[in-house]
Protein backbone atom coordinates (compact mmCIF):
# COMPACT_ATOMS: atom_id res chain seq x y z
CA UNK A 1 0.00 0.00 0.00
CA UNK A 2 2.67 2.44 0.90
CA UNK A 3 4.09 1.95 -2.88
CA UNK A 4 1.13 3.29 -3.94
CA UNK A 5 1.68 6.83 -2.09
CA UNK A 6 4.15 8.34 -4.47
CA UNK A 7 1.25 7.89 -7.66
CA UNK A 8 -1.60 9.40 -5.22
CA UNK A 9 0.39 12.21 -4.56
CA UNK A 10 0.95 12.94 -8.29
CA UNK A 11 -2.62 12.57 -8.94
CA UNK A 12 -3.62 15.01 -6.17
CA UNK A 13 -1.36 17.35 -7.27
CA UNK A 14 -2.29 16.93 -11.00
CA UNK A 15 -6.20 17.55 -9.71
CA UNK A 16 -4.96 20.77 -8.01
CA UNK A 17 -3.01 22.22 -11.20
CA UNK A 18 -6.05 21.61 -13.73
CA UNK A 19 -8.21 23.15 -11.18
CA UNK A 20 -6.26 25.99 -10.65
CA UNK A 21 -4.74 26.15 -14.56
CA UNK A 22 -6.75 24.24 -16.52
CA UNK A 23 -5.30 25.96 -19.53
CA UNK A 24 -2.27 24.22 -18.97
CA UNK A 25 -4.03 21.09 -20.17
CA UNK A 26 -6.03 22.44 -23.36
CA UNK A 27 -3.53 20.58 -25.73
CA UNK A 28 -4.33 17.16 -24.66
CA UNK A 29 -8.13 18.31 -24.60
CA UNK A 30 -7.97 19.69 -27.78
CA UNK A 31 -8.44 16.20 -29.68
CA UNK A 32 -12.04 16.21 -28.07
CA UNK A 33 -13.23 19.77 -28.83
CA UNK A 34 -15.46 20.47 -32.37
CA UNK A 35 -13.58 22.63 -34.30
CA UNK A 36 -14.26 26.44 -32.94
CA UNK A 37 -15.83 25.70 -29.63
CA UNK A 38 -13.69 25.80 -26.26
CA UNK A 39 -11.30 23.07 -25.47
CA UNK A 40 -11.72 24.14 -21.25
CA UNK A 41 -15.12 24.69 -19.39
CA UNK A 42 -15.33 28.85 -19.60
CA UNK A 43 -18.83 29.80 -17.94
CA UNK A 44 -17.70 29.28 -14.88
CA UNK A 45 -14.41 28.59 -13.05
CA UNK A 46 -13.58 24.87 -12.59
CA UNK A 47 -12.17 25.90 -8.85
CA UNK A 48 -15.56 27.38 -7.86
CA UNK A 49 -17.44 24.43 -9.42
CA UNK A 50 -15.55 22.08 -7.78
CA UNK A 51 -15.59 23.96 -4.19
CA UNK A 52 -19.41 24.02 -4.65
CA UNK A 53 -19.27 20.39 -5.36
CA UNK A 54 -17.49 19.65 -2.51
CA UNK A 55 -19.43 21.80 -0.77
CA UNK A 56 -22.86 19.92 -1.71
CA UNK A 57 -21.54 16.77 -0.62
CA UNK A 58 -20.55 17.77 3.14
CA UNK A 59 -23.52 19.68 3.65
CA UNK A 60 -25.19 16.53 2.88
CA UNK A 61 -23.26 13.64 4.66
CA UNK A 62 -21.87 15.42 7.80
CA UNK A 63 -26.05 15.63 8.99
CA UNK A 64 -26.69 12.08 7.13
CA UNK A 65 -23.93 10.83 9.47
CA UNK A 66 -25.07 12.36 12.42
CA UNK A 67 -28.32 11.20 11.91
CA UNK A 68 -27.50 7.72 11.23
CA UNK A 69 -24.68 7.64 14.18
CA UNK A 70 -27.44 8.65 16.41
CA UNK A 71 -29.57 5.95 15.05
CA UNK A 72 -27.26 3.56 15.43
CA UNK A 73 -26.87 4.69 18.98
CA UNK A 74 -30.47 4.68 19.75
CA UNK A 75 -31.32 1.35 18.52
CA UNK A 76 -28.01 -0.74 20.25
CA UNK A 77 -29.65 0.49 23.59
CA UNK A 78 -31.89 -1.74 25.51
CA UNK A 79 -34.84 1.06 26.08
CA UNK A 80 -34.57 1.21 22.06
CA UNK A 81 -33.65 -1.55 20.47
CA UNK A 82 -36.94 -2.07 19.07
CA UNK A 83 -37.06 0.75 16.77
CA UNK A 84 -33.77 -1.26 14.98
CA UNK A 85 -36.42 -2.91 12.13
CA UNK A 86 -37.52 1.17 11.71
CA UNK A 87 -33.66 2.56 11.67
CA UNK A 88 -32.62 -0.27 8.99
CA UNK A 89 -36.05 0.30 6.75
CA UNK A 90 -35.24 4.15 7.08
CA UNK A 91 -31.88 3.72 6.06
CA UNK A 92 -32.78 1.24 3.54
CA UNK A 93 -35.22 3.73 1.48
CA UNK A 94 -32.59 6.32 0.87
CA UNK A 95 -30.76 3.69 -0.65
CA UNK A 96 -33.28 2.35 -2.72
CA UNK A 97 -35.41 5.28 -3.62
CA UNK A 98 -33.39 6.67 -7.00
CA UNK A 99 -31.72 10.13 -6.31
CA UNK A 100 -33.14 11.21 -9.57
CA UNK A 101 -36.78 10.11 -8.71
CA UNK A 102 -35.64 12.47 -5.46
CA UNK A 103 -34.87 15.12 -7.31
CA UNK A 104 -38.23 14.56 -9.31
CA UNK A 105 -39.78 15.02 -6.18
CA UNK A 106 -38.20 17.55 -4.31
CA UNK A 107 -37.96 20.12 -6.58
CA UNK A 108 -41.74 21.34 -6.58
CA UNK A 109 -41.48 21.86 -3.01
CA UNK A 110 -38.12 23.13 -2.34
CA UNK A 111 -37.57 24.60 -5.94
CA UNK A 112 -34.63 24.57 -8.11
CA UNK A 113 -31.21 24.64 -7.04
CA UNK A 114 -28.82 23.15 -4.11
CA UNK A 115 -31.49 22.12 -1.76
CA UNK A 116 -32.97 19.40 -4.17
CA UNK A 117 -29.47 17.44 -4.56
CA UNK A 118 -28.85 17.73 -0.48
CA UNK A 119 -32.16 15.75 -0.01
CA UNK A 120 -31.06 13.28 -2.50
CA UNK A 121 -27.33 12.93 -1.55
CA UNK A 122 -28.76 13.07 2.49
CA UNK A 123 -30.72 10.24 2.00
CA UNK A 124 -28.71 8.19 -0.52
CA UNK A 125 -25.75 8.46 2.35
CA UNK A 126 -27.69 6.67 5.49
CA UNK A 127 -27.68 2.99 4.91
CA UNK A 128 -23.70 2.72 4.61
CA UNK A 129 -22.86 4.83 7.98
CA UNK A 130 -25.96 3.39 9.74
CA UNK A 131 -25.04 -0.39 8.95
CA UNK A 132 -21.59 0.57 9.76
CA UNK A 133 -22.04 2.32 12.87
CA UNK A 134 -23.95 -0.96 13.75
CA UNK A 135 -21.77 -3.25 13.04
CA UNK A 136 -19.29 -1.03 15.17
CA UNK A 137 -21.10 -0.92 18.27
CA UNK A 138 -22.52 -4.33 18.39
CA UNK A 139 -19.14 -6.07 17.90
CA UNK A 140 -17.66 -4.26 21.20
CA UNK A 141 -16.45 -7.21 22.44
CA UNK A 142 -18.51 -8.68 25.82
CA UNK A 143 -15.27 -8.68 27.95
CA UNK A 144 -14.74 -5.15 27.37
CA UNK A 145 -18.05 -4.15 28.24
CA UNK A 146 -17.70 -5.50 31.53
CA UNK A 147 -14.07 -4.46 32.24
CA UNK A 148 -15.90 -0.65 31.93
CA UNK A 149 -19.11 -1.68 33.78
CA UNK A 150 -16.33 -3.26 36.45
CA UNK A 151 -14.68 -0.22 36.70
CA UNK A 152 -17.81 1.77 37.54
CA UNK A 153 -18.42 3.35 34.25
CA UNK A 154 -22.42 4.91 33.60
CA UNK A 155 -23.82 3.97 30.12
CA UNK A 156 -22.93 7.42 29.02
CA UNK A 157 -19.51 7.05 29.92
CA UNK A 158 -19.12 3.41 28.43
CA UNK A 159 -20.64 4.51 25.30
CA UNK A 160 -18.31 7.71 25.29
CA UNK A 161 -14.79 6.14 26.25
CA UNK A 162 -15.20 2.60 25.23
CA UNK A 163 -17.69 2.03 22.36
CA UNK A 164 -17.39 5.05 20.21
CA UNK A 165 -13.69 4.55 19.95
CA UNK A 166 -13.31 0.89 19.49
CA UNK A 167 -16.87 1.45 16.79
CA UNK A 168 -15.15 4.61 15.19
CA UNK A 169 -12.77 3.02 12.29
CA UNK A 170 -15.89 0.92 10.47
CA UNK A 171 -18.20 4.22 11.33
CA UNK A 172 -15.25 6.37 9.21
CA UNK A 173 -15.55 3.31 6.92
CA UNK A 174 -19.23 4.07 6.66
CA UNK A 175 -18.49 7.80 5.80
CA UNK A 176 -16.09 6.97 3.53
CA UNK A 177 -18.10 5.13 1.06
CA UNK A 178 -21.46 7.32 1.62
CA UNK A 179 -18.63 10.35 0.91
CA UNK A 180 -17.61 8.31 -2.75
CA UNK A 181 -21.24 7.51 -3.99
CA UNK A 182 -22.26 10.84 -2.96
CA UNK A 183 -19.26 12.92 -5.10
CA UNK A 184 -20.67 11.11 -8.05
CA UNK A 185 -24.05 11.31 -7.53
CA UNK A 186 -23.87 15.04 -6.59
CA UNK A 187 -22.82 15.26 -10.77
CA UNK A 188 -26.44 14.59 -11.58
CA UNK A 189 -27.73 17.58 -8.98
CA UNK A 190 -26.75 19.99 -12.08
CA UNK A 191 -30.21 18.57 -14.12
CA UNK A 192 -32.02 20.81 -11.24
CA UNK A 193 -29.06 24.30 -11.32
CA UNK A 194 -27.15 22.59 -8.09
CA UNK A 195 -23.60 24.13 -8.77
CA UNK A 196 -21.05 21.37 -9.28
CA UNK A 197 -19.03 19.66 -11.79
CA UNK A 198 -22.37 18.26 -13.17
CA UNK A 199 -22.74 21.36 -14.77
CA UNK A 200 -19.61 20.46 -17.08
CA UNK A 201 -20.61 17.64 -18.16
CA UNK A 202 -24.10 18.65 -19.14
CA UNK A 203 -23.01 21.12 -21.18
CA UNK A 204 -20.60 19.12 -22.82
CA UNK A 205 -23.46 16.76 -23.96
CA UNK A 206 -25.42 19.74 -25.38
CA UNK A 207 -22.61 21.27 -27.17
CA UNK A 208 -21.41 18.02 -28.28
CA UNK A 209 -18.07 18.51 -26.64
CA UNK A 210 -16.70 15.92 -25.66
CA UNK A 211 -13.57 17.89 -24.35
CA UNK A 212 -16.64 19.63 -21.31
CA UNK A 213 -17.55 15.70 -20.78
CA UNK A 214 -13.89 14.16 -20.24
CA UNK A 215 -12.91 16.96 -18.01
CA UNK A 216 -16.01 17.26 -15.72
CA UNK A 217 -15.96 13.56 -15.73
CA UNK A 218 -12.18 12.52 -14.89
CA UNK A 219 -12.47 15.17 -12.30
CA UNK A 220 -15.36 14.29 -10.51
CA UNK A 221 -13.83 10.43 -10.25
CA UNK A 222 -10.64 12.52 -9.22
CA UNK A 223 -11.94 14.09 -6.63
CA UNK A 224 -14.16 10.84 -5.25
CA UNK A 225 -10.49 8.83 -4.75
CA UNK A 226 -8.87 11.79 -3.31
CA UNK A 227 -11.70 11.76 -0.73
CA UNK A 228 -11.28 8.37 -0.65
CA UNK A 229 -8.06 7.98 0.24
CA UNK A 230 -8.51 11.19 2.71
CA UNK A 231 -10.57 9.10 5.00
CA UNK A 232 -9.09 6.13 4.88
CA UNK A 233 -6.32 7.86 6.60
CA UNK A 234 -8.47 9.43 9.27
CA UNK A 235 -9.83 5.47 9.73
CA UNK A 236 -6.24 4.50 10.57
CA UNK A 237 -5.60 7.55 13.05
CA UNK A 238 -9.23 7.09 15.27
CA UNK A 239 -9.77 4.50 17.81
CA UNK A 240 -7.48 3.03 19.60
CA UNK A 241 -5.07 1.33 17.48
CA UNK A 242 -4.97 4.84 16.21
CA UNK A 243 -4.51 6.40 19.56
CA UNK A 244 -1.53 4.16 20.13
CA UNK A 245 0.34 4.78 16.64
CA UNK A 246 -0.26 8.47 17.37
CA UNK A 247 1.24 7.66 21.23
CA UNK A 248 4.24 5.97 20.04
CA UNK A 249 5.12 8.40 17.20
CA UNK A 250 5.16 11.08 19.54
Amino acid sequence: MRAAWPVRLVLWALVAIFVLWPGLFAPLLRPLAPPGMPVVYDRASLSGLTAWHLGLVAAAIVPSALMAIGLAILVTRPAGADFLPLARALGGFGQTFPPVAVLALAVPVVGFGAWPTLIALFLYGLLPILENALAGLTGVPPSVMLAADGMGMTPRQRLVRVELPLAAPLIVEGVRISAVIAISTAAIGSTVAAPGLGEVIIAGLNANNMAFVVQGGLLTAALALIVHDALGLAGGLVGPRGARARTAAA
